[in-house]
């Protein structure tokens, strides 16, 4: 896919600051914005509606990334995607008709995407691979910010890549969970073309400089 892409996770942010978050990182050169939709059903934590995403659209004009953790998430995409979302991915686990919301997405004239855990066998968006512009793989268990990457995860992430070339060659390989500067070259060698990061960011004391040191570790 050429050059990686560095997209902040806003569940990291200083929430109070919300505005001037957005602006910080839009300003430091991220690539797109990641935004975590939690429903409290799917995973045991609650964040973010449309209204959110439709006050950060208008704080921005990079993509906006909204990955729904959300139970029947085929109720929810069009509201997001009116609300500003560029890409919408949903979860195989959470969807019984999961081509159907992928083709929904499409029909919007927005990027589909499609995600697991990482207890769920990568074979488990096979089928739904040719339909889909990205694929995200999950390096931690949903549902909170901060947590470890799960080693485990790396040879998920190539029999991934292995996967999408097969069935999609143009499609996204993105990954989300505890990427960080020490990572982050192995996880891009392993085939990931989006690095979504939070903490690493978020916590740091200059969004610019982390993510040129990101920048830096995987070559570019």
């Amino acid at each position: 896919m050429g050059r990686v892409l560095i997209a902040p996770s806003i569940i990291s942010c200083d929430m109070l600051n919300l505005k001037r978050e957005i602006a910080k990182i839009d300003k430091a050169g991220c690539d797109l914005i990641h935004i975590d939709i939690m429903d409290g059903h799917f995973v045991p934590n609650i964040t973010f509606g449309p209204a959110v995403v439709e006050a950060i659209r208008s704080a921005t004009k990079k993509p906006l990334d909204c990955h729904l953790m959300v139970k029947d998430p085929h109720l929810f995409v069009k509201d997001f995607i009116k609300a500003g979302a560029d890409i919408v991915t949903i979860h195989v686990e959470s969807d019984v008709h999961v081509l159907r919301t992928l083709e929904i997405i499409k029909g919007e004239g927005k990027k589909a995407g499609i995600t697991l855990n990482p207890g769920t066998n990568i074979s488990a968006v096979e089928e739904a691979l040719q339909y889909a512009d990205l694929l995200l793989v999950m390096t931690v268990n949903p549902g909170f910010g901060g947590q470890s990457f799960i080693p485990s995860m790396y040879d998920k992430i190539k029999r991934a890549k292995e996967l999408t070339l097969m069935k999609n060659k143009d499609i996204f390989l993105e990954v989300d969970g505890g990427i960080k500067v020490s990572n982050a070259k192995r996880v891009v060698e392993c085939g990931a073309d989006i690095l979504v990061m939070g903490t690493e960011i978020f916590k740091s004391k200059n969004y610019a400089e982390k993510i040129r040191e990101v920048r830096k570790s995987v070559g570019q």
